[in-house]
């Protein structure tokens, strides 16, 4: 996947954003033919996945022609949208086929989100645009992001999942951008950055993710462009300094199984996470919000911990992710799970 940012400009002031997006902040030097460039570029180097993020990336001029550009190359599409504002054209392409959402989602009390937003009914119109996604049947994805003590996140991840959102994560601000209190460190990664992902800011510079940005090893209008950019020393140097995530045997986030990283995360690999249900052949364990260096435990049975058994409360990776040993049988292959 590479993740464009097109914009700093956002309508909200998230206390914890991993850029200082505002409304006052500007675009940035990259212009529609350079995001048009930098998208077939992917293409030629078989990205499958475009993701346009900010800032809000909606208040882009020309962000929807930027959606019809990488459907036109056979890129899937995500955007990384706030959803405090959809106008009647958002909601036609955000409906095109190849075309996906993500959000961010912070308490079911409208305060605390409004707290995290620093803009008053952004939790009301947020809300009402997931819901009207679900209806409308867009695929939606929204990760629940722990930024104040006392925040009811957990309530909600179960509020988004009541909705109709499948996959939802559950993460906490990083020592990035707004949230930084001191120079970032590799620390506030997840161990994918750069394998399988990056990223190009604003300024036209070359991340290896969007929470990497102050890392810079080439830029996307250099001589060569992308390419040059991924086949530099500099780039690998870059990649190797940030550590891999460990398996869950390891002492590793459990499960492991995909390269998810709040708040711009990657498909997961097969089993994926909402991609099939288990009756049409799907199995994605799903019992686990995890993504180090903050990750939130799984329910038992977790990934490198001993089973228990579904009739002695254990929990199978299930795709309702109710973690009840109520649930009906999870498909095959069961985790660590023997049958009774």
């Amino acid at each position: 996947m590479i993740e464009l940012e097109i914009t700093g400009k956002c309508q909200l002031q998230c206390a914890h954003c991993l850029s200082d997006s505002a409304p006052s902040v500007p675009h940035g030097v990259m212009k529609l033919a350079d995001w048009y460039g930098v998208i077939d570029q992917a293409a030629e180097l078989g990205i499958g996945k475009v993701q346009l993020i900010g800032g809000e990336p909606t208040t882009f001029p020309g962000w929807a022609d930027l959606v019809d550009h990488a459907l036109s190359r056979g890129r899937a599409v995500e955007v990384f949208t706030n959803l405090f504002h959809v106008s009647a054209k958002g909601w036609a392409v955000f409906e095109r086929p190849g075309v996906s959402l993500a959000t961010s989602y912070y308490s079911p009390n409208p305060g605390e989100h409004d707290r995290v937003t620093l803009v008053s009914g952004s939790h009301e119109r947020t809300r009402a645009n997931i819901a009207e996604a679900v209806r409308r049947g867009i695929p939606i994805r929204a990760g629940v992001v722990g930024v104040h003590d006392g925040q009811l996140e957990q309530l909600a991840v179960e509020e988004l999942r009541a909705l109709g959102v499948q996959h939802v994560t559950l993460d906490y601000a990083r020592g990035v951008g707004r949230a930084a209190k001191s120079t970032p460190t590799v620390g506030e990664l997840c161990g994918n950055c750069g394998r399988g992902r990056l990223a190009v800011m604003p300024d036209g510079s070359v991340s290896p993710c969007v929470l990497g940005r102050w890392m810079k090893p080439g830029h996307a209008k250099q001589p060569g462009g992308i390419r040059a950019v991924l086949d530099s020393p500099e780039w690998a140097a870059v990649v190797a300094s940030i550590p891999e995530r460990r398996p869950a045997t390891l002492g590793g986030c459990p499960p492991n199984d995909s390269n998810d990283c709040s708040p711009a995360n990657s498909p997961a690999c097969n089993p994926a996470y909402g991609f099939a249900p288990a009756s049409l052949g799907g199995c994605p364990p799903n019992d686990s919000n995890d993504c180090s260096p903050a990750n939130t435990p799984a329910c038992n049975p977790a990934y490198g911990v001993a089973p228990v058994a579904v009739a002695l409360g254990g929990c199978p990776p299930n795709d309702s992710q109710t973690c009840n040993p109520a649930n009906p049988a999870p498909c095959n292959p069961v985790f660590g799970v023997s049958e009774l």
